[in-house]
């Protein structure tokens, strides 16, 4: 009744405004505003107090699409102009460091193009605007510098001319340039079949996954090498080694035609000749990998960059279960949250996820540990968990949606805040966007999933590595 009083004391007021009568009216809608104004101010204090709000009246399914929707904009309105790749970042003020407004990265570009792939299949744009896109894309990717075929982990997205990423890590960066391929796979795929100009771009496509040198970034030996830089060589010095993003790259470089690598440096590379087994118990949950952290766990980023496209339900080989793995990693992650050691402000069942963001502190690569949590809730880590955590992330991505324009932007949910230190940037980064975008097309309808195992040389690949997976044929 009070609300109804509220509501209808604005009705008369416009009223008042407009009919000629008004002054019939005014003794009679006199009362009804004392009334209105009692309630509102009554419900105004019922406002302050969180128990009392009602629960945002939106569809799981709507509020999921109204998210996706967003964060697929960034890789749409928000690309780089030129290239139409990904930028590194947006800033909403439009500082930037290093005067970076323009530089391009191959991994997040790799998510956006998945990120699109769904937008085009959500009727978010049309196929024909999506093809358009991504023959800039492929256009650009062709020319731009790469080394062995290996691309670096940003460019100049007006030039094509590598930015280093650090002092020495200024040529081939073989993580990223897998997680680019991861994107370009499952496009190819979506058009394989397609129309010609579809199959035109879909044979570029291959050529571009053809022409990856595996090999040289094993410098001589059965193990994969992150960097190799044109004036540095090998200084970088970084072996990959298992379990955490990198996953995905192994299983590339098995499943390269031309340039792949042999199951052995699979098994001796990533896994250690076994000793990437390292069973322990976090918060209640087992795991069965050996982390490269020093808590048994990580960030949750190792949970979804392998995942966009690589289906982890059913996923196994001698190592682990991955989906439920990686399912257990989540939870870990959530336990701690919900644990809280430190006792920041806001944590709970409805806000929890650390992951590498934007930070109080800079950049950091926050995680479920005493030294590695500051606080900061950054939102793809839980959203980005869905396919594993359903319930638990919609919880979070509710909490999120209530917050208003604090957290949530053009772009979708910002990267990261903390309520302990109120902060609250209106910033962006691709590789975060990314991954919200597609494992929320994942959980809705595998799509991506569907593409990339789909393609026979992920096929063959994964037989040669001895995985057993539902998608293998």
């Amino acid at each position: 009744m009070k609300k109804r009083l509220c509501n209808l004391s604005l009705f008369f007021l416009f009223i008042i405004k407009t009919d000629n009568m008004k002054k019939i009216y005014i003794p009679f809608i006199s009362i009804i505003l004392v009334l209105a104004a009692i309630s509102c101010k009554d419900k105004s204090n019922k406002d302050t107090d969180d128990s009392t709000i009602e629960p945002i009246a939106i569809t799981d399914e709507a509020l999921l699409d109204s998210v996706q929707r967003r964060t697929f904009n960034y890789f749409w309105d928000g690309a780089e102009p030129t290239s139409g790749m990904a930028r590194e970042r947006f800033h909403v003020d439009g500082v930037y460091p290093q005067n970076d407004k323009n530089v391009v990265t191959s991994g997040g570009s790799g998510f956006g193009i998945m990120a699109i792939v769904a937008g085009i299949d959500r009727g978010y744009i049309t196929r024909e605007q999506g093809l358009e896109r991504f023959t800039k894309i492929v256009n650009f990717l062709e020319k731009a510098d790469s080394f062995h075929g290996v691309f670096p982990h940003w460019w100049n997205g007006e030039t094509g001319e590598v930015k280093g990423f650090s002092d020495k890590d200024n040529g081939g960066d073989l993580v990223e340039t897998s997680f680019l391929l991861q994107g370009l796979l499952a496009l190819h795929q979506y058009y394989v079949n397609g129309s010609d100009a579809e199959k035109a771009l879909a044979v570029r496509i291959d050529n571009l996954w053809k022409n990856v040198d595996w090999n040289w970034h094993r410098n001589g030996q059965n193990v994969l090498y992150w960097h190799w830089s044109p004036n540095h060589s090998w200084e970088m010095n970084f072996p990959i080694r298992g379990y955490n993003e990198c996953l995905i790259t192994y299983i590339l470089a098995a499943c390269s035609p031309t340039h792949g690598t042999p199951a052995e440096v699979y098994h001796e590379g990533w896994a250690e000749n076994g000793k990437i087994i390292a069973p322990h118990q976090l918060d209640g949950y087992n795991l069965n990998m050996r982390y490269q952290s020093n808590s048994g766990a990580g960030p949750l980023f190792w949970a979804h960059y392998s995942f966009l496209g690589l289906n982890p339900t059913g996923l196994k080989d001698k190592y682990a279960d991955y989906y439920q793995e990686m399912k257990n990693y989540t939870l870990i992650n959530r336990a701690y949250c919900l644990r809280n050691p430190k006792g920041f402000k806001g944590y709970g069942e409805d806000c929890w996820g650390l992951t590498a963001s934007y930070s109080v502190k800079g950049y950091s690569a926050h995680e479920p540990t005493e030294e590695g949590d500051l606080g900061v809730i950054t939102p793809t880590a839980a959203l980005s968990s869905i396919v594993y955590t359903p319930e638990e992330s919609m919880k979070v991505i509710r909490k999120l949606y209530s917050m208003g324009d604090k957290v949530w932007g053009q772009y979708g949910f910002y990267d990261a805040f903390s309520e302990t230190d109120n902060w609250y940037p209106q910033r962006y980064l691709a590789i975060d966007q990314g991954t919200i975008a597609v494992m929320i097309e994942n959980y809705r309808s595998q799509l991506l999933w569907n593409l990339f195992m789909s393609h026979p040389d992920v096929q063959k690949g994964l037989k040669k590595l001895g995985f057993e997976s539902p998608s293998l044929n």
